[in-house]
Formats: C-alpha cells, structure tokens, sequence
C-alpha cells in the first residue's frame, strides 16, 4: 500500500574525517553547517539522512598506531569515540556514523572493486611515482608544490600542495581507467551547472585537472597491510580514497541485503566538503559512481576553510582553537552561532578571539538578548504576563509585520543556497527592527494612559510575536536559543516547523514571571585574552638550548626537603560548589567543594579582600591540600586547605582545566 503525502527525501553528507588527531573548530565547522541544513530541512517536513563518519584505513594510521604501540583497530576505536564525544558536545543530529572499518562497509568495497576488474575499469599494473603518506595521495611531478633535485638535476624528493614531503614508491598497483569517463563527466558538468558549488572550484576542476588530460589512478598499495584487500589478490590493499569515498552509499545499504535506505535517498543532495578535497568528490567519485551504473550525486559544495590571521591552524604556531574550550565557556549557540554568521559560507572565514568576543556581545547579548530581556519585563509589568491577542493598532505595526515576512522569505532562499550567514543576518533584520519598534511605540509611555490599552496590548503581541518567529527561524542553528525563548514566551518547547513562522499566533500562557538573560555580556579584555591564552596553550614548547640546570641558583624561603616528605601531601583537585563570606569575618570566605569525596567538603579560606564577588569563583577547579587534618574557625569547620600564588600584594587561585575529573591527585 503506497503511502500518501509521503515526505521528500533529502540526503546530506559530511566527509568522512580521518582520525589522526584531536578536531579543532575548522574541523567542526563543516559538521556544523551540515547539522544547520538537516535539521532546516527537517523543519521544513523532509524526511533527512544525515551522514558523518571516519576514514580509519591507510598507511598513516597503520604507522600511527605503531609509533603507540596499540593496534589499528584499537587507535582508530579510541578516536571514533573521541569524535562521537565532540559531535554530542555539538548536538550534531547526525542519522548514522560510519566507520569504513565497518564489516558491512569493508564487504561493499571488495565487491565493488572485483566488479570494477570484470568490466576492466581496474587494470593491474606498475606505479611509479612520488606519494604523500601524510595527504594519502600521488603526485605527479608538475603537481608538487615544490621539487628537490640532487647536483645533477635529478629528482630526489620534494613537497605536496599541503607542504607534505613525498616519497618515491615503486610498486605493483591496479589502477583505474579515468580517462575512460573524461568525456562523460565533462558532459555532466555542463547538463548539470549546480553540480559543482561554488562556481569556481568547477572552474578549477576543468582547467587544472580534466582538461591537462586524466591519467589512470593508483588504487592498491602493496607496502602495508591496514585496509581492506583485494579478494583476488590479496596482497593489495584498496587505496584509501576508493574506500572512503564509497562511504555514502554503502552507509546507506548499498552493496548489503538492505537497500531500503539507498533507494529511498541516493543520490546524495548535498556532498558538503572542504576545499581541498573537492577534486576526489567531483572527479574520482563521479567517475567511480558512473563505472558503476549509478546516479551522481546533486551538488558538491566544496566551502573555504576557518582560517587564524597568520593562516591554517596548526600547533606549531599556537593558534588553535578548540570547539570544546569555547562551548565550556560561552554556551554551545555561541559557537554555533558565529561560525555560521562570521563567514560567508563558501569563502575563508577568519577567526580573531576579539570578533568572536564581539559577536556574543553585540549581536546575542545587546541585540537578541536585550530584546528578550525588555520584552518580557514590559509584558510582566504592564499586562501581569499575559501576552493578548490585539484588537487595535498602532501606526508602526504594518511596517514591523512587513519587515518580518520579507526577512523570512529571504531567510528561507538563503538557507536553500547554503548562504547561512545571509539567513542569519535576515534574522537579525527582525531582531534589529523589533529593538526600533520599542522606541517608535514608546510603551512605557502608552501605559500611562488608560486610554491607549489596546495600542499596549498591540506592542506587547507584536514584540512577543517577533521573538517567536525569530525563535523559529533560529532552531537550525541555535536550538538551545530558541528553546529559552520559547520558554520565557510561556510556550511548549516543542521544535515547530518553520511553516509556522507566520504572524499571527495566539499565545495560551503567560510568559515567565522574570526572564533570565540568555546571553550575558562578557568582558571584552578578559575573554579575548582567555581564548589567547587557550590558543597559546596548544603551542609545542620550544627547545632550550645549551641548558645548564647546575648553574641555576636555587630560591626558597624554606629549607629544602626529602622526596619523602613531600609525599606525605595529598594534593586534589575540587570544584567549587557554592562559596560565599563568612558572617561576622571580612577575610574568611567558605567554600563547598567537590573533590571526589562521598559527599561535598568545606574548606575556610582568608582571600575574600582579593576576591570581592566570590560568587564568580563557583564552577573552577581549584588545587587543595586533602589530607590536613579538620580545624574549626569562627566555630565553622575547615577540612583542608586551598593553594594560592600571592606576588606583588596580589594573590590568584591555583587552577586547572575544567576537563580534569573533580578528586585527581596532583602530583
């Protein structure tokens, strides 16, 4: 039996990231702006697959895990994992995560391979050539970025475009016939403009890679074991692009006994990638795709990259900057937020610890959250918090209402063409403009005159209108956002779909009795030079040399001792609870801490002159002597002792990371 008003599939990918190291927020800002389009989608009544996963195959992991002294499969367990970790911290809505050690997906590719041999699309053969172990990836000598030539002129080694060394390797290797397909994509590319987004990097496919002639691509390697083989030679490993670019079909059952989710959404809506890696999804994937007799997918957006002012980030350079340490700090939606709103999404983006500070600041604490703030303090004081439907108006009201339809239907064409920092500014046409209408109404004035209640009760609907249909339109990118609004504007906490950002809701129950700022302000200094310091903390100590540690002269005020002794301290790691000053002392405040004990500690401590809001110390970690033995003071007892640094008549707590778990000892 059919099923009516079936839903519209809609299928988008991430690609799939290769788990050498810990993601930094360039690595989360794909995932993002895909969870941003799945769950717009959703809103809009599709029925979404949404696809991520990890390539775990190849050589460079197989070295990685050696370098460890752990197994393949047990490195690339632990950091599929660790990703899973961070897209929860992300509240990425992901369908599926694949891992292209999958069993079912390992199958798929064998037999896919073995296929591509019987119609002689794969051919054994003999390369050599210059690859790049770090890019996973062959090069052909005009391809390299730079070469290194020994006194005779003769090639000895040389760079990727990625600043990767290459290695010469000289193997027995099957390869793909691309040139076979030249034509055909070419034809793709022209029956199909939107294939390949944006325009440019279409461009750069056919000038730089088609056009200059395609040569057959190595598919198998023969010096390492990691990766799936070749069933009819075993001795070869499938090149690890053939395996993980596979990803997308065979994570929807393609190749099992189960193809229900592959008929349901292949093709593929979008392929979001980055940049670098638009050739393997526009050239090698379509290819492959079209060997097999199967459908391309509908586009490629191949987007720019996050980039720090002094370029990519990397360690070495100590600017860095790590999704977690962001959302532990400044919430989740701040993140969300200004990696889809700071760059155009397509283009490089560049990431300053003083515009993020400004973002949260001006556009989520001054704009959004100054509108909830005032809104909903106005509906409280002037109409006891109910929000009524109006029978009047007022002469602002019509220009209000048209501003927001016309932000809305521009909100939805930009999120249609992955512009989501065009859709996020229509947003805040109607956050800005719902701030002008407050000050052309004047309600407090309006609540002066009894006369003018209907006038009132028209602002009040209108601005709480407002906040509602900004609240909608905000649920793909700041879902925790528009919850609190929802909640302060007395409705359910349902998602609602964005058919109903339409003007003219009747509101049920009233709204909170007092709103809590969603965004406080931050300090500007303060944080920006936080993130600085984050940033700098993902440096490599640089190397000292010519060290001399017996030539330092020793400094203590104490007289040195044994190893032994110092054992006998217990140093712990406790998170402040709840602290507050001690009554009848202007020195003592009293701290509750959780230091991993069967319930919580208190702890006395004389530093309330350095610390005069000591309610900002609740939620760090702190370093504390455990095991002193329990004293009172001013009749409260002090079960240990907090560690401090006092120079310069100044004294600053003994912090750690916030990652580090409440009770470690330190030491």
């Amino acid at each position: 039996m059919t099923e009516t008003n079936q839903k519209q599939a809609f299928y988008i990918t991430t690609p799939i990231y290769y788990p050498s190291g810990k993601l930094h927020i360039g690595n989360s800002y794909t995932t993002i702006a895909c969870d941003v389009l799945a769950r717009y989608k959703r809103l809009m009544d599709f029925d979404v697959f949404y696809l991520t996963g990890t390539d775990e195959h190849g050589l460079k992991i197989e070295q990685k895990a050696t370098e460890l002294g752990i197994s393949p499969q047990t490195y690339v367990d632990g950091m599929a994992a660790d990703m899973k970790k961070l897209w929860a911290t992300l509240d990425i809505s992901y369908d599926k995560f694949i891992r292209t050690t999958d069993d079912y997906h390992e199958k798929a590719i064998a037999d896919m391979f073995e296929r591509l041999i019987e119609q002689d699309d794969i051919y054994l053969g003999e390369y050599d050539g210059w690859y790049s172990v770090s890019d996973e990836e062959y090069f052909t000598e005009s391809q390299l970025a730079e070469v290194y030539r020994d006194e005779n002129g003769v090639m000895i080694g040389g760079k990727a475009p990625s600043g990767h060394e290459v290695e010469r390797v000289k193997e027995e290797s099957y390869f793909f016939r691309m040139g076979k397909y030249a034509d055909r994509l070419l034809a793709y590319y022209e029956s199909h403009p939107d294939f390949i987004q944006p325009e440019s990097r279409k461009n750069e496919m056919i000038n730089n890679f088609i056009k200059p002639g395609l040569e057959d691509l190595s598919l198998s390697r023969t010096t390492f074991t990691w990766g799936v083989s070749v069933r009819s030679n075993p001795k070869h490993v499938v090149y690890v692009w053939f395996d993980a670019l596979a990803n997308y079909i065979t994570a929807l059952g393609y190749g099992s006994d189960d193809t229900t989710n592959f008929e349901k959404f292949w093709p593929a809506n979008v392929h979001m990638v980055g940049k670098e890696i638009v050739r393997f999804h526009t050239i090698y994937w379509p290819i492959m795709l079209m060997a097999l007799d199967l459908p391309l997918p509908k586009q490629v957006f191949g987007h720019g990259w996050l980039l720090m002012k002094d370029g990519k980030m990397s360690k070495s350079k100590g600017n860095v900057v790590y999704p977690e340490m962001l959302v532990a700090r400044y919430g989740l939606d701040a993140l969300r937020y200004y990696l889809m709103r700071a760059v155009p999404f397509g283009s490089d983006g560049i990431f300053t610890p003083e515009d993020f500070v400004n973002r949260v600041n001006y556009d989520l604490a001054n704009d959004l959250g100054n509108l909830l703030n005032r809104t909903i303090a106005m509906i409280n004081k002037y109409q006891d918090g109910v929000i009524r439907t109006p029978e009047t108006q007022t002469e602002f009201d019509e220009s209000l209402q048209a501003v927001i339809e016309t932000a809305t239907a521009n909100y939805h064409q930009s999120m249609d063409k992955m512009e989501f920092n065009v859709a996020l500014s229509e947003v805040w046409t109607i956050i800005s403009r719902s701030n002008k209408y407050i000050d052309e109404t004047t309600p407090w004035i309006l609540a002066k005159d009894s006369s003018r209640a209907g006038e009132l009760d028209s602002v009040m609907y209108h601005l709480a209108e407002s906040l509602r249909i900004t609240a909608v339109l905000l649920q793909p990118f700041m879902r925790q956002t528009s919850q609190a609004i929802f909640t302060q504007l007395g409705m359910a906490t349902t998602d609602p779909l964005l058919a109903e950002a339409a003007f003219g809701h009747e509101f049920t129950a009233p709204v909170v009795s007092k709103g809590e700022p969603i965004f406080p302000r931050l300090d500007t200094d303060e944080e920006v030079a936080y993130i600085k310091e984050q940033m700098q903390a993902t440096s490599p100590v640089a190397a000292v040399t010519a060290f001399d540690p017996e030539a330092t002269t020793l400094v203590s005020d104490k007289k040195a001792i044994k190893f032994d002794e110092f054992e006998k301290l217990e140093i712990k790691v406790a998170e402040v609870i709840n602290v507050e000053k001690v009554e009848g002392s202007d020195k003592l405040l009293k701290f509750e801490l959780d230091a991993g004990d069967e319930g919580h500690r208190q702890i006395l401590s004389g530093i309330a002159a350095f610390y005069p809001k000591p309610e900002e110390l609740v939620g760090l970690k702190l370093q504390i002597v455990a095991n002193l033995k329990p004293r009172k003071m001013m009749g409260l007892l002090s079960q240990g002792m907090i560690l401090s640094a006092e120079s310069d008549e100044k004294l600053t707590l003994l912090t750690v990371s916030k990652d580090v778990v409440n009770g470690s000892v330190i030491g």
